[in-house]
């Protein structure tokens, strides 16, 4: 490794175009983590939301965004057991993705998954730890429950749908076009609703109600949210793309014993990430290998192209994952 490194910083609070390539240090692994040799870096809306202002990275976490990536182990820090120099793996980072190195803890390091590439591992991470920590441990879903994903066709959408199908739910999703839709249903989905000719609520009413419901737009949906639960249903926030406040008749939630609760993965302790990685690795990375479940790629970027990278994504006509490329294959 050299002293300097290419990477993506922000370089003031605004749109995609603030995003600008510069030379930093080579990080260094500090105790318990190793640093990677980025081949892909997976692009996600918290990133868009840090380089707008929105969003700021933890103080001990570096400034440059990207919360995942794909890599070879290239240093070892004191304290770390279960990785070898040289170990392909992908990685939840707590930021600094957009570069050509990364330090992370290497308890949320994965090896990646046999027969994917590393294009695809970096496409892992970010969101199979938040549907998973979401919509099972939190969310508590089960075989044969009704699950309503919003956005169905973005990165956590698309894992949703196939994690809850594979696992026994019957899927249920929303999205903005037909294509989207047909793509959704694709995944496993029982039904995909098109929010722009069709009503949710109503829909899941006509199913008995969604035993759970995954949210990251929150605003006028909270309320819709609300009304298209069974009754002991339960709702998980992990977003709020179209604002974090709403009018709620609480006396709903009280006489239909329903349960509204939400998370956000970066503010978690390393632990906590461990804890998810574990799962994943005993109950996800088998269905991934066995070909059951796979990340659907939307468009690869090169890294200095980040800022026409975040540009599709907020431009919302992707479906699946957009990554960056950094060192390529390994």
């Amino acid at each position: 490794m050299s002293d300097m490194m290419r990477a993506i910083e922000i370089s003031e609070p605004g749109g995609p175009d603030v995003l600008r390539e510069c030379d930093r240090p080579t990080p260094a692994p500090a105790h318990g983590q190793v640093v990677l040799k980025v081949a892909y870096a997976g692009v996600n809306r918290p990133d868009a939301l840090q380089r707008a202002g929105k969003y700021a990275p933890p103080p001990t976490a570096s400034d440059l965004p990207g919360l995942e990536a794909s890599g070879v182990v290239v240093a070892i820090g004191p304290g770390v057991s279960g990785l070898a120099l040289g170990d392909a793996v992908c990685a939840l980072l707590p930021g600094g993705g957009y570069a050509e190195y990364v330090a992370t803890p290497a308890a949320h390091c994965l090896p990646v998954p046999a027969g994917l590439s590393m294009k695809q591992a970096a496409c892992l991470p970010e969101t199979f730890f938040t549907v998973w920590s979401n919509v099972f441990t939190r969310g508590g879903l089960k075989a044969g429950e009704r699950f309503l994903v919003h956005g169905g066709s973005s990165g956590i959408g698309t894992t949703g749908i196939q994690l809850a199908s594979t696992l026994g739910a019957r899927v249920f999703t929303t999205a903005g076009s037909d294509e989207k839709c047909a793509a959704c249903l694709s995944l496993g989905a029982e039904r995909a609703i098109n929010y722009r000719t069709e009503d949710f609520v109503e829909v899941m009413k006509g199913e008995g109600g969604a035993d759970l419901i995954l949210d990251m737009v929150g605003g006028e949906y909270i309320p819709r949210n609300i009304r298209a639960l069974a009754d002991d249903g339960r709702m998980v926030h992990i977003a709020f793309l179209s604002g974090p406040k709403a009018e709620l008749n609480f006396a709903q939630i009280m006489a239909r014993r329903l349960t509204v609760t939400g998370s956000t993965l970066r503010p978690q302790s390393d632990l906590a990430k461990a804890r998810i990685a574990q799962d994943l690795r005993e109950v996800v990375w088998p269905l991934i290998e066995a070909g059951t479940v796979a990340p659907v790629m939307d468009q690869t970027f090169a890294l200095v192209d980040a800022a026409a990278a975040h540009a599709r994504m907020e431009g919302s006509t992707h479906i699946g994952k957009i990554v960056l490329e950094v060192g390529g294959e390994a």
